[in-house]
């Protein structure tokens, strides 16, 4: 079992896509939280804190 996480032995197309993802998820997220302060659903709602979780996760490179 490997001891710590590199992302430089993923392969170049997944490497690619992980900072295509990091860079476009903050403005998914916030125009998720817009569209939840005009019209609230649950569905809105979990979709936000899907997008946050995700967010957290690719920026703490836990994913």
């Amino acid at each position: 079992m490997r001891k710590g996480y590199n992302p430089f032995l993923l392969p170049p197309w997944l490497r690619k896509t992980r900072f295509y993802c990091k860079g476009i998820i903050i403005p998914i997220a916030v125009f998720q939280l817009i569209r939840l302060l005009i019209v609230p659903t649950t569905g809105d709602f979990l979709l936000l804190c899907l997008l946050g979780g995700l967010a957290f996760l690719l920026y703490k490179d836990i994913v």
